[in-house]
């Protein structure tokens, strides 16, 4: 995806040019972390191709998924941490093959004074955001588990674009925040029910 196709963007070449002049573009595999709890935000990722998730880990070192950014999207809460000058709260994880624009922390204020798009791209991506944390809360104290997995797999099959994930039980356990037997469990459940298909470290929705 090019910058100059983000809604945003395509009144403002100027801001365009910007953000590729001063972004440095990395290329990263699946499963590469490139940000972790705890650390000082030196710049905030921009995706142009691929994606990536967005953790939390609790004290006993269970995970869970709290978004995902797509392409065309950032980190809110890279937005935040940098322009307050505080370490990061999540752990941020490239979930396919990606293609990230890292703009440093101090052109991300710069823009944000100079290019009303810039702050209206920061705000659509926040209002996005609340919603799916809003999301998260309401799933995890209203919604079984079994029906919070079934949401999480359909979500990375969009994602993806394919019926089939490639995952083992041990890292959807880690996303929802839950034991592996309990998704184990649950899996061989939606098998029995035809809803997936379940196969070594891959499951296809039926």
């Amino acid at each position: 995806m090019e910058l100059k196709q983000i809604a945003e963007f395509k009144t403002s070449p100027e801001l365009v040019e910007k953000l590729q002049e001063h972004s440095i573009r990395k290329h990263f595999k699946a499963g590469t972390t490139i940000l972790n709890e705890s650390a000082h935000i030196g710049s905030i990722p921009i995706v142009v191709k691929g994606s990536m998730k967005v953790l939390r880990t609790e004290e006993d070192g269970r995970e869970i998924l709290l978004y995902y950014i797509k392409t065309g999207e950032s980190c809110i809460m890279s937005f935040l941490g940098g322009l307050h000058n505080e370490t990061s709260k999540v752990k941020a994880e490239v979930e396919e093959d990606a293609e990230i624009l890292f703009l440093p922390i101090d052109k991300v204020s710069v823009f944000i004074k100079e290019y009303p798009q810039w702050l209206d791209y920061i705000f659509r991506l926040y209002h996005k955001r609340f919603e799916e944390l809003l999301e998260i809360v309401n799933a995890i104290a209203f919604k079984k588990v079994d029906e919070r997995l079934l949401n999480l797999l359909n979500k990375k099959s969009e994602l993806l674009k394919s019926e089939t994930i490639l995952i083992t039980h041990e890292q959807l356990a880690n996303e929802l925040g839950t034991a592996r037997v309990v998704v184990s469990r649950l899996l061989k459940q939606l098998e029995e029910e035809k809803r997936v298909k379940l196969g070594r470290n891959k499951i296809t929705l039926m």
